[in-house]
């Protein structure tokens, strides 16, 4: 049974309680948004070592952190440490993404790891074993896609990335449209390559039900994937991207009628000021699905530094209704991330989730500021530190730099505010 027809059952599971336990939400709150779709809880029955999370209406808004080998770059060990990072900063989950090396082993290896949801793309293992196995990508059959997504699912994959929504339509919109970038997405593009070489629909958008069967054998959410999403500022919001959403919707219709939980993957690279624009449109089209989004990123001219352009973009779409924000590193255009680029991705993007939910007045949101703010009315040190989204820097950068009086910092040393404010001002709570 999965988390969904649970709720429309009236069943608290194990995970729902692990939900209840760490949001603001009440029991039947949680139960409306499973049964009906605007919430998932990604928790594949067989991710034995998970701590489940819940994704959308009336929740903290997530964090998941991308890691994965390249076909350049293989090196299991560095992914596990990447793993490990992500999960200590505070990621809600992780995806990997890995297209080198041994990838079922790879993937087996992170999950027994993994204590948070888990999310892949199939396609990307697909892939690789069809040029194994055939030459060329274009050859592999539906048969042998289906039997990847299966053996995914059996060894407890959460969330599955499925670019359904490329089909032969929002192809034939893409060819019209004149688009800067055309396809960025590689899930994207390894459909196109197949479709255009057989001349064929998208297997996953054809052979949907057949998508269906496995994700509710086992409970795994489908995370409808963005495969036409806009690469950049010139491309956002246009015609290929919204044909793909308005498909996505009608497949998120099908997949709640058998009881299978869904999520919605958003672009991608928008300006700003079509950030609300893109959410307002996603919860209407797919009727309140939880929205993960990539950033957004709001300017294109960034590289080394798209981890805050994602940051700014993730805050606005935060706070206009995303529920879910996947990370970008300093390394994304450039390079494969490292450790400290993993670190760096999450922290900036805890940023912007906090910072959209207090903006959405999510109940309890706030909290932490305020204690904060009193630490720092204190002259507290050891209390801001602990209350901070990254408390090693936060003492590693107070240790670099104290001053003679422990009480105030080298920003302002002797003519310190707060301090002398203390001092005149309230005198007596001296």
């Amino acid at each position: 049974m999965t988390q969904m027809l649970a709720a429309r059952s009236g069943e608290i599971t194990p995970e729902m309680k692990q939900v209840l336990e760490s949001e603001p939400i009440s029991a039947e709150n949680l139960l409306a948004g499973l049964a009906t779709g605007t919430i998932a809880i990604p928790a594949n029955h067989n991710h034995k070592n998970l701590t489940a999370y819940g994704i959308g209406r009336g929740l903290k808004v997530k964090v998941n952190a991308n890691i994965g080998t390249s076909s350049d770059t293989s090196d299991l060990e560095n992914e596990l440490l990447k793993l490990k990072a992500a999960i200590d900063y505070g990621a809600h989950a992780v995806m990997d993404l890995s297209t080198g090396g041994d990838l079922d082993q790879v993937m087996r290896s992170i999950l027994a790891q993994c204590t948070v949801p888990l999310g892949t793309v199939p396609v990307y293992r697909i892939a690789q074993e069809g040029v194994q196995k055939h030459g060329f990508f274009g050859d592999v059959t539906v048969d042998e896609m289906f039997a990847v997504i299966e053996r995914q699912a059996q060894n407890g994959v959460d969330f599955m990335t499925i670019h359904s929504g490329v089909n032969l339509r929002t192809l034939e919109s893409l060819r019209e449209c004149g688009r800067l970038t055309d396809i960025v997405s590689r899930g994207g593009a390894f459909m196109v390559e197949w479709m255009v070489y057989n001349e064929q629909e998208n297997p996953f958008f054809e052979h949907y039900d057949r998508l269906l069967e496995i994700a509710l054998k086992y409970d795994v959410t489908l995370s409808l994937g963005d495969g036409l999403r806009p690469g950049c500022l010139a491309d956002a919001t246009d015609r290929p991207q919204l044909q793909e959403l308005i498909y996505l919707g009608e497949l998120t219709d099908r997949a709640w009628e058998v009881g299978v939980q869904v999520m919605i993957e958003g672009p991608g690279h928008v300006p700003l000021n079509q950030v609300e624009t893109n959410m307002k449109l996603q919860k209407s089209l797919c009727k309140g699905a939880p929205f993960y989004v990539l950033g957004p990123l709001v300017t294109d001219i960034a590289p080394g530094y798209d981890h805050i352009t994602a940051a700014i973009g993730g805050a606005v779409a935060a706070a206009a209704g995303a529920d879910f924000l996947c990370y970008v590193t300093p390394a994304e255009h450039l390079c494969l991330p490292n450790v400290e680029d993993v670190k760096e991705g999450v922290v900036a993007c805890l940023i912007a989730a906090h910072a959209g939910d207090i903006a959405k007045g999510l109940p309890g949101a706030l909290d932490r500021d305020i204690k904060m703010a009193e630490k720092r009315k204190q002259l507290d040190w050891q209390g801001q530190i602990d209350l901070a989204i990254d408390p090693v820097r936060a003492r590693t950068r107070r240790a670099e730099s104290m001053p003679v009086d422990e009480d105030v910092c080298t920003m302002c040393g002797e003519f310190c505010a707060i301090k002398k404010v203390n001092t005149y001002l309230h005198p007596e709570d001296k």
